[in-house]
């Protein structure tokens, strides 16, 4: 802990990180641990340093943090936002820095963008650039997106986007992983990678090697799915007596090409990463997994006691498959947000999978039919977020039903288009898909948002009304 007192004050840091949006240990007991410095980046006027910070808690859970702090001799108005403290740091010059969050830092960051373009190895950081970077120009720019949460995104020149994992695992990212390997089969419904960044580090009492960074190409002028599909309700909303099909901000072909670009995805990424053929064996494990969720939700959610038991006849249906499922790498955490709308079409971002998930489960194989139901989810999301605030009436969530029902519908034919199958026609695959994920969505509200949880419960009571036979 040395090293750290040197940098910055051990509370002053806790306090720093306890505070940002990327943390992932508010609400338990920690502190801060070793502070060890993996790279440090010269060229800006002051230092740039790439340090892991090590994250102890009460129950002996060790995780690690990646920071980039930006050490300048003088203070600076422009970022003092994003200032730490100031401290002495023992650089062999007896100075004392003011140090900031260095993401923020225009100046600093001059020097790791000039990394990621010429490649190499600084410290225990190691720069790959691919050759995309080659094309990108000497100098730009950089400026941190806000709204971040698990990530930090930088921005350099409006060309390229630079996506600093906060959180470290010891391996690779699998969105680096996705990424690389989809460009490398040619598929055009990506970001295309430019760089990534791996680095060592002790977690644990063991030095350890994993994903720090990824730069990939930046959709300058795309629009966002949820944001397009937000708008088109709100032209439903406003129109008191057409519908979805007949209101000008129909999403339907949108919803369509969308489906369009999910199947292409889905069908590069078994061309360029493992598949495997599921059996019964394997769906009895898939379907009791779903079934102990249900069973931990409906303990901690007194609403889903109702549904409890048809939806467990959703996924009993399911162990009872006798039809092989064919697996895949899939996105993991598919939904409007995670899509980009770009003059030549859409683009499917952010292939970590979700974030809560242990590693190992988010780079596992499963049904390309769990992303399919991820998306169908986050159109019943999309139709009934602009009505929780309003009192209840009965012909707007009609229209927003039927919104939903329009583009649940047109998506999945466009994936059809492709993929050559309906995914409706695996309707115990998906509907217990569906169920699984409308019953993750009920836990979350339930602990973040009790007034949405009538958008899960909702899905859960029409999941519900029709089960399978026995």
């Amino acid at each position: 802990m040395a090293d750290a007192a040197r940098l910055v004050d051990a509370h002053v840091l806790h306090d720093w990180m306890h505070s940002q949006r990327w943390f992932g240990g508010k609400g338990r007991e920690w502190t801060v641990g070793n502070l060890e410095l993996v790279a440090e980046l010269r060229g800006a006027p002051d230092p740039l340093h790439l340090y892991v910070v090590t994250v102890l808690f009460a129950d002996g859970q060790e995780d690690a943090y990646q920071l980039m702090l930006s050490l300048r001799r003088e203070p600076s108005d422009l970022i003092g936002h994003v200032l730490l403290g100031e401290g002495i740091v023992d650089l062999g010059d007896g100075v004392t820095y003011w140090i900031y969050d260095g993401f923020h830092d225009k100046e600093a960051m001059t020097a790791l963008y000039r990394r990621l373009r010429e490649g190499g190895q600084v410290g225990s950081a190691e720069f790959h650039p691919l050759p995309a970077a080659r094309e990108l120009p000497a100098d730009a720019v950089s400026h941190v997106l806000s709204g971040e949460q698990s990530n930090t995104s930088v921005v350099f020149g409006g060309l390229s986007i630079l996506k600093a994992f906060r959180k470290l695992a010891p391996s690779v990212s699998p969105d680096i992983e996705v990424h690389e390997a989809l460009q490398s089969v040619g598929c055009a419904q990506i970001a295309a990678p430019v760089a990534h960044v791996n680095g060592r580090w002790a977690q644990n009492g063991r030095q350890v090697e994993g994903s720090l960074a990824m730069m990939q190409e930046f959709l300058a002028g795309a629009s966002g799915g949820w944001e397009l599909a937000q708008a088109s309700v709100r032209d439903l909303f406003a129109e008191g007596d057409l519908h979805a099909d007949e209101v000008g901000g129909d999403f339907a072909a949108e919803s369509w090409r969308l489906g369009e670009a999910t199947a292409k995805v889905h069908r590069d990424l078994t061309r360029a990463l493992p598949t495997q053929t599921w059996g019964p064996e394997q769906l009895s494990v898939l379907a009791d997994a779903m079934l102990r969720r249900l069973e931990t939700a409906a303990r901690d959610v007194p609403e889903l006691a109702a549904y409890a038991a048809p939806l467990a006849e959703r996924y009993r249906a399911l162990a009872r498959r006798t039809a092989p499922v064919e697996v895949q790498r899939i996105h993991g955490d598919y939904h409007l947000g995670q899509v980009m709308r770009t003059a030549q079409g859409w683009r499917l971002l952010d292939f970590e999978g979700e974030p809560a998930k242990p590693l190992e489960e988010r780079r596992a194989l499963d049904s390309p039919v769990r992303d399919v139901a991820g998306m169908l989810r986050s159109f019943d999301y999309a139709a009934r977020f602009q009505l929780m605030d309003r009192p209840r009436d009965a012909q707007l969530e009609y229209r927003a039903t039927e919104w939903a029902e329009r583009n649940r519908g047109t998506f999945c034919v466009g994936y059809a288009s492709v993929s050559g199958a309906d995914p409706r026609d695996e309707e115990d695959l998906l509907a217990a898909y569906e169920a699984d994920k409308a019953v993750y969505e009920l836990m979350y509200e339930a602990r973040n948002r009790p007034g949405w949880v009538r958008i899960p419960l909702g899905a859960i009571e029409r999941l519900s009304s029709a089960v399978p036979s026995t």
